[in-house]
């Protein structure tokens, strides 16, 4: 075991009495070390009811024959970070979740891991561990909200709240139902409603193969979710015996069945710079050029806010994932999961309950898959839309920029009215370095369609959306604006056009006037100096490579 590395030998007695101090038996020394890498926290909601969730794994290990050791990740609630400089944290702390499993792990020699998530960035960042480690492992995403509730109306945090905030500016309704919505539209723990980043995550890590099945829907109220933990805890030791590790189950089959799910079911842009960066970890083959080639021949199946009306609720009462790859077994490759089956083996299992909720192959909400790539001269290293989500009338939109170097200028100029129709609102210097942290910006798109411009006004960006995003708007600009894009040269009254289906992005200028105004750009100084931020902007690689930190070991 790894963990005879602390506690093994007459050298490892100064090991062993610090082992003591925590209150572990002679006995129980001998078995397995279990970490349980916990993301409770009392001010994210989908992590408010982890405190529970760690003592059902935490059973679930002892009667498996482990040891468990509750250690503490860190986490940040996108929605509180959102509109406002703290959203600069967010991707940027995938990074240092995932260091600091690797570091607490490795000092401490677990020979297993369970990984306790639920919110955006902090599954992906715990994913990201599990394969750079490559011990064995199991995720337990805790489960999404329910809806809100109010004057009989299902409610959920995106549509009902930041949307709400520009049917307020825009004098459709008055302070006391804003006060209202607010009040009821979040009823209690979980991740957000709809198929956001957080659940399309956790949905997409259930295809994986790295949480069991039921895991990605089951909903944060139900002792469902406490019966998962208590058999995540058991399983972990099996697969600490069998030294099944995750990149036996992390390999490019899982890669592509996670893609092809995400398509089928229209889930977060956000899920691309996961995906790259966890398979990366893996040292799986991902590419940009991949979720294009799959999303072009994956229909989608299921509609969930924000592109639709249903919710994450009426996807786990359909069926769940299971239900979903039950339709889409024949597009799917079988590989391993933690659980001991293999996908098509739960795949097989898997009954549709609902076939609005998740729709048969032969009628299908779209022909292709809820994410597109673009590329185009103002982004030759690739863009994405969540398609799904853009209404067809704007699906070919041609308009006039109107330019903004920080997402706060943006915002401001919509609520002061300035943006008219047939205007393309250009957000950058939010890239990964540029941001730098790569910001969401679901203030500026919940405004536009919260205020009625979504059919007349489209927005691009270098920066990322929320998974709660919808309308026609374009993130992951790359090259970025920091590192001279495209998108850095472009001026107000210029030209853009878009054409999701075509694939194509194009700033409207001659290539002489692109090369002068390359010659005119001049690189701005970083907009943070000191700290951690300071750190991840010099180091962030392109969104297209999933925006992690790239550095190269110096070579013998």
């Amino acid at each position: 075991m790894r963990s005879d590395t602390v506690k093994k030998g007459v050298e490892r007695a100064p090991h062993r009495s610090l082992l003591y101090a925590t209150g572990i038996s002679p006995k129980a020394i001998e078995k397995p070390f279990i970490g349980i890498a916990s993301s409770f926290s009392d001010i994210v909601p989908g992590h408010i009811n982890m405190r529970d969730m760690e003592r059902f794994v935490e059973r679930g290990v002892e009667a498996g024959g482990g040891y468990p050791f509750v250690f503490g990740i860190p986490s940040i609630c996108d929605g509180i970070a959102m509109g406002h400089p703290g959203m600069r944290y967010s991707l940027p702390l995938r990074e240092i979740i995932a260091d600091s499993i690797e570091s607490v792990a490795n000092a401490h020699c677990f020979d297993g891991l369970v990984l306790l998530t639920n919110c955006d960035k902090i599954t992906p960042g715990m994913l990201m561990a599990a394969a750079r480690l490559n011990i064995p492992a199991v995720v337990v995403t805790t489960g999404p909200m329910l809806s809100g509730r109010y004057n009989n109306d299902r409610l959920s945090l995106v549509r009902d709240t930041f949307e709400a905030v520009g049917r307020f500016k825009k004098g459709e309704i008055d302070r006391e139902k804003l006060y209202a919505l607010e009040i009821e539209a979040c009823p209690g723990p979980g991740s957000c409603q709809g198929l956001y980043t957080a659940n399309t995550m956790a949905c997409l890590t259930e295809v994986m193969g790295m949480s069991l099945p039921g895991c990605g829907s089951g909903l944060a109220v139900s002792s469902k979710k406490r019966r998962i933990a208590y058999e995540s805890g058991m399983r972990v030791m099996e697969l600490v015996r069998q030294n099944i590790c995750p990149r036996d189950i992390l390999t490019r089959q899982a890669f592509e069945n996670a893609v092809k799910v995400d398509m089928a079911m229209g889930g977060s842009t956000n899920t691309v710079l996961h995906l790259l960066a966890i398979a990366r970890e893996a040292k799986v083959d991902l590419s940009l050029k991949d979720f294009d080639e799959i999303g072009r021949k994956i229909p989608q199946i299921v509609s969930l806010r924000p592109g639709g009306d249903y919710f994450m609720e009426d996807l786990e009462w359909a069926g769940g994932i299971p239900a979903v790859l039950s339709v889409m077994r024949d597009f799917l490759s079988d590989s391993l999961t933690v659980s001991g089956n293999s996908i098509l083996e739960i795949a097989r299992k898997g009954v549709v309950h609902n076939k609005d909720v998740i729709r048969p192959l032969d009628n299908p909400y779209t022909r292709e898959g809820g994410l597109a790539v673009l590329y185009g001269s103002l982004a030759p290293e690739g863009a994405i839309v969540k398609q799904s989500a853009v209404a067809d009338p704007m699906k070919r939109f041609r308009g006039r920029a109107r330019v903004f170097d920080r997402e706060e200028e943006a915002v401001e100029a919509l609520y002061n009215g300035e943006i008219e129709k047939g205007d393309v609102i250009v957000i950058r210097y939010e890239g990964p370095r540029g941001g730098p942290g790569m910001r969401e910006m679901l203030s500026p798109t919940a405004t536009v369609v919260g205020m009625g411009l979504s059919d007349s006004v489209a927005l691009i960006t270098d920066g990322r959306f929320s998974g709660g995003t919808r309308g026609p708007c374009i993130g992951h600009i790359c090259p970025e604006a920091a590192s001279g894009g495209p998108i850095a040269l472009i001026r107000d009254g210029d030209t853009i056009y878009i054409d999701i289906p075509a694939r194509k992005i194009e700033l409207e200028l001659s290539s002489d006037e692109l090369e002068q105004r390359r010659r005119e750009w001049k690189k701005p100084s970083p907009k943070v100096k000191e700290g951690y931020l300071a750190r991840y902007g010099m180091l962030a690689g392109s969104a297209s490579e999933g925006g992690s930190l790239q550095f190269k070991v110096p070579q013998e």
